[in-house]
């Protein structure tokens, strides 16, 4: 039959773990609700209080589309670790952050928080200071509008800013997934499929270390990328009055993922995509991260690197970058052969803002080795086992936690 395009695949993304909780629980009823520029709030008091007394601000991270505030209490209560009831039985109150689209370039978002800061300010009762930060890109959100906000000389009256697993210094989604969102056909609305919308989001170019740009078929540093780090600049890079501290999912002792093998075949497809094979980052010029073929209308890619550390088995918070993959693919009636489900999206130098890592010896260094004073963050801590990206666990909550009531 004379197709001319692939048949259709189903909507899938991914982004942080944060919209999709796996136990899903419970979600109270909020005490208040606010609509704030770019985005919105669920508010949930502390128990004990019956205003908002403990403000804590937490940001969603980055997905397709706008936040869904009912999954991300879900996952930030219902995983591993009840992160907002703990938070709660301390007597803090809980604002959550979403956003109109996840997507949208972190200054816009900024726009949001800095928002938020304002509201929980005007309603708060008494004079204790504020608590704000978020999960994955939502600590790059809430560091940018504070810093912004101190240099306009406005008092955000926040006592601590947190990042929990944050791309401080850039994250890492392959190169060749990248390439491969571009191969996926339009829907019946004739938008790009939400991947290809994801992977080319304002957000996705400032986030990611590295971006390929499917009109130049070349890898590199987006302009948006370098567009934010010039604003992160112009406002001083960090706020200053406030204690700042993050966690990072990865480990600090550089193991990541010992049984992801730079070269190794990630994931080959078949039916949909046929011989389409996606390999793991490996160091070296030339070196082949994807081969990608489709059907209709034909196209054959080899899709290549050169000078990249080996990201995929690096220590960092996971994503299930080929296992969502494969399950999409799956779900379209094609046939996966899955080697390796997950791999590194944060690198944990950059959730703890100690080393930039384009060097092999920079991204496996052992962070609980190093010289903290190399990073702009006052305390941080790594996670003593690798943990999927923004995954709450008891240990890395529990310190947040106590920093925040020091």
């Amino acid at each position: 039959m004379p197709e001319k395009t692939e048949p259709e695949v189903g909507p899938f993304t991914i982004g942080d773990p944060l919209a999709s909780p796996s136990n899903p629980v419970e979600v109270p009823d909020r005490d208040e609700e606010w609509t704030v520029t770019k985005g919105s709030t669920w508010v949930f008091y502390g128990e004990g209080n019956s205003h908002l007394t403990r403000p804590v601000i937490i940001a969603d991270g980055f997905n397709h589309g706008k936040s869904d505030l009912k999954k991300l209490y879900e996952f930030l209560e219902g995983e591993e670790y009840g992160f907002l009831s703990a938070l709660r039985e301390r007597g803090m109150d809980v604002i959550l952050l979403g956003f109109q689209d996840r997507t949208a370039s972190i200054l816009e978002n900024a726009k949001a928080a800095e928002a938020t800061v304002r509201e929980a300010i005007a309603r708060r009762v008494g004079d204790h200071r504020l608590v704000v930060g978020g999960f994955s890109m939502g600590g790059m959100v809430t560091r940018y509008a504070l810093a912004k906000m101190e240099s306009e000389h406005i008092d955000h009256q926040t006592g601590v800013y947190f990042s929990y697993d944050t791309p401080h210094r850039g994250a890492s989604i392959p190169i060749g997934v990248q390439a491969f969102s571009y191969l996926l056909p339009r829907g019946l609305d004739l938008k790009p499929h939400p991947f290809t919308q994801q992977m080319n989001s304002a957000a996705a170019r400032q986030m990611l270390w590295q971006h390929y740009d499917n009109k130049t078929g070349k890898t590199g540093v987006a302009p948006e990328r370098e567009a934010l780090l010039t604003a992160l600049d112009e406002v001083g890079q960090w706020p200053q009055i406030p204690l700042k501290v993050a966690v990072a999912n990865g480990r600090g002792d550089g193991v990541g993922l010992p049984e992801v093998k730079a070269g190794d075949v990630a994931l080959r497809l078949e039916v949909r995509y046929p011989g389409t094979t996606f390999y793991t980052q490996a160091q070296g010029d030339d070196v082949t991260v994807a081969y990608l073929k489709r059907a209709f209308p034909a196209t054959e890619k080899t899709i290549t690197t050169s000078g990249f550390p080996e990201l995929d088995g690096a220590p960092g918070g996971t994503l299930l970058t080929y296992g969502i993959l494969a399950k999409s693919m799956e779900e379209a009636g094609g046939q996966a052969d899955l080697r390796h489900a997950e791999v590194c999206f944060v690198p944990s130098v950059s959730a703890v803002d100690i080393s930039d890592f384009e060097k092999q010896e920079d991204l496996y260094a052992k962070v609980d080795d190093l010289d903290p004073d190399k990073s702009s963050l006052d305390a941080f801590l790594c996670s003593p086992t690798t943990t999927a990206h923004t995954l709450p666990t008891e240990e890395l909550c529990t310190w947040l936690m106590d920093h925040f009531e020091r």
